[in-house]
């Protein structure tokens, strides 16, 4: 199970463990977005901090239906207890769970300022 909590501007985040490919690990709030339908997002920053292997780029479409290019890196994250290899996209925001990081788990959220946010394995 995977705990996080709902902001007082409706955010509901998570702290999770990411690491790279040399080991430096860091630990990181991100929000969920279930509009966004990959993995995870990261800071170039933290991209090149972390040390993470570019793997190459993709295209999106942002909520305003324009798209954009944008580079994609292969990053280790803890989840729900296991190690996990996946692509993160590196975005300058708030770095972002998507939809395929979700998969396969049951999301439950208190929609209040402080409430509760979990995610169990099916």
């Amino acid at each position: 199970m995977i705990e996080g909590v709902v902001t007082d501007a409706r955010e509901a985040v998570l702290d999770l463990l990411v690491w790279g490919p040399e080991g430096r690990q860091r630990e990181i709030e991100a929000v969920i977005d279930t509009g966004f339908s990959g993995y995870l997002t990261v800071t170039p920053g933290l991209a090149s901090e972390l040390g993470l292997v570019f793997e190459g780029q993709a295209r999106a479409t942002l909520a305003d239906g324009s798209q954009t290019m944008f580079p994609y890196y292969g990053v280790s994250v803890r989840w729900d207890g296991q190690d996990r290899y996946v692509e993160a996209g590196a975005a300058d925001t708030t770095p972002l769970v998507g939809m395929r990081l979700l998969e396969n788990h049951s999301l439950f959220m208190e929609i209040e300022d402080g409430g509760r946010v979990v995610i169990e394995a099916r």
